[in-house]
């Protein structure tokens, strides 16, 4: 069953679209990511434009990311000062992205950019959560508990100037590599459709000291403001966000969020990353294929209508 798609100027299958977003639901709910830098290489693997599977992209993040949010809030695992100035760093982020892609868009060098940040991005971060959920492994394997820093102990960030108080997360650091986190986190949800907690996460974890129990709902917090800034920047900006493709991906991200969450609470934690890992280095694996993987077709051919009477 077909349906034209307004925005992306394509017609596509329904259920090919639901069942994607099913899919990168399912994920979303086993892995506990948003899934943003899952559905939009898929997008562009089903002909989609890049621009449009960026910017619908961050908006189906929203939705997931909003529920979220809002439940570590009513369970108090939210540190609303810190969250915040995570949003103000990423709206700056955000606002050059925004730039960033529209000057990408003029000079038609967007889908090549895209792509090889996705290819890069995926890979790096693919290629370390492996390597960490292995050696997690064999140390499980062996007995051993993994260790991680005590609490007490400070880095380099903890050196900073302008420092300030977060009760809710116990910690007194300065706000110049908080407000830098969010600007970046902004900047690649602007450019790259994705929420951007699964580089948050750890970030906030080792740099900052934050608890674990804090990080993920004030991830989210920032998530959804952020995301919701580039949506409706990227939708007046660019016109660029397909309501109808978002809806469709909503739709089945909704349901298959809910299996996915039964099937990742039976399996290990190390277990889990080392399943996304493989994932997300497929997915790469994927994309860099198509960039340099000489295509059948060389040219394309256009019909350019002349208007009647014009030179």
């Amino acid at each position: 069953m077909g349906i034209y798609l307004p925005i992306a100027e394509i017609s596509v299958n329904i259920f090919v679209l639901f069942g994607m977003g099913a899919a990168v639901g399912f994920l979303s709910g086993m892995f506990g990511v948003g899934g943003g830098f899952l559905i939009t290489p898929l997008l562009i693997f089903y002909n989609i434009p890049p621009a449009v599977a960026v910017a619908t992209g961050a908006n189906q993040v929203i939705a997931s990311s909003f529920t979220g949010a809002l439940t570590h809030f009513k369970r108090g695992s939210l540190d609303v000062k810190l969250g915040t100035l995570l949003v103000i760093g990423g709206i700056v982020g955000a606002a050059v992205g925004i730039y960033v892609f529209v000057l990408l868009r003029e000079l038609g060098q967007l889908d090549l950019i895209v792509s090889l940040l996705y290819v890069i991005f995926l890979s790096t971060i693919g290629g370390l959560m492996l390597l960490e959920s292995i050696r997690s492994m064999r140390r499980t394997k062996a007995g051993q508990l993994s260790t991680l820093k005590k609490p007490g102990q400070h880095n380099w960030v903890h050196r900073l100037p302008f420092k300030m108080r977060f009760r809710a997360s116990k910690i007194y650091v300065s706000i110049i590599p908080i407000l830098a986190l969010g600007a970046a986190i902004g900047f690649l949800s602007s450019i790259m459709g994705v929420g951007g907690g699964f580089i948050m996460v750890p970030a906030m974890i080792y740099l900052l000291k934050v608890p674990t129990n804090v990080v993920i709902g004030t991830s989210l917090y920032q998530i959804v403001f952020v995301t919701a800034f580039t949506t409706v920047m990227q939708a007046t900006t660019n016109q660029s966000v397909d309501i109808v493709l978002a809806f469709l991906l909503m739709s089945g991200g909704v349901i298959g969020a809910q299996y996915g969450t039964r099937i990742g609470q039976k399996l290990r934690g190390e277990q889990l990353r080392a399943l996304l890992a493989t994932l997300v280095l497929a997915v790469g694996l994927r994309l860099a294929i198509e960039l340099f993987v000489t295509p059948d077709d060389l040219y394309s051919i256009a019909i350019a209508l002349v208007t009647p009477g014009a030179s």
